[in-house]
């Protein structure tokens, strides 16, 4: 066999090793937004989504997926010491203020949320649409917690049903919102990237219904 032959074989076994790899990236990132794949890293967010988009679930995943793309990339910065210690500080502020002014501690939550979650890397405070978007996609889990209490903050000026919302009403989306928080303020670096998150280490159990008595 010719050295030109040869090199002419080892090409061609070159070019095919190369296609094969980029089919193999190719289907895994097809499954990592694919319908399936979007279900198991979203969770109930898929659902919350799908409902959003009148049951139309190709429109809902067309959602996702691009979220998936913009953000998934994301690294999570680690808290320093004295800045977690701050924002488990305002928390508890928050928690005590619930008492006497619970639609202004859900306000203080909505911002504590923000900040800590710029904090760790994600988009600004002020640009809450993708900063929620990218948090949906690392803790997916915890997400519609913060939802919550944005939506009965800004229902202040636009009037929507939640500017009703009762303290109930307002306790339960900043308990939800509290598994967000512990989640962000987590010693740990990571979030919950699958849908399956971890709580972090202050349970929401210390922020309870006990904890947070009506006005």
């Amino acid at each position: 066999m010719s050295t030109g032959v040869i090199i002419v074989l080892i090409v061609i076994v070159i070019v095919v090793g190369v296609v094969a790899a980029a089919a193999a990236l190719a289907l895994r990132a097809r499954g990592a937004t694919g319908g399936s794949g979007l279900k198991r890293r979203f969770g109930p967010e898929y659902d919350r989504t799908v409902a959003r988009h009148d049951g139309d679930a190709k429109a809902a995943e067309r959602e996702l997926g691009e979220r998936v793309q913009e953000h998934g990339s994301l690294h999570e910065q680690p808290l320093e010491p004295a800045a977690r210690e701050q924002f488990q500080a305002r928390w508890a502020a928050a928690q005590e203020l619930f008492v006497d002014s619970p639609r202004q501690a859900v306000a203080d939550v909505d911002q504590l949320l923000g900040e800590v979650a710029g904090a760790r890397g994600f988009p600004d405070v002020a640009e809450y649409d993708k900063q929620f978007d990218a948090l949906s996609v690392h803790h997916a889990a915890h997400v519609h917690g913060y939802r919550r209490v944005h939506r009965v903050v800004t229902a202040r000026t636009n009037g929507t049903p939640e500017s009703q919302a009762g303290t109930e009403e307002m306790r339960e989306a900043m308990l939800e919102a509290r598994a967000l928080f512990d989640d962000l303020v987590s010693d740990d670096s990571g979030g919950s990237r699958n849908g399956n998150g971890r709580g972090g280490r202050h349970s929401i159990g210390s922020f309870n219904k006990q904890a947070l008595k009506g006005s």
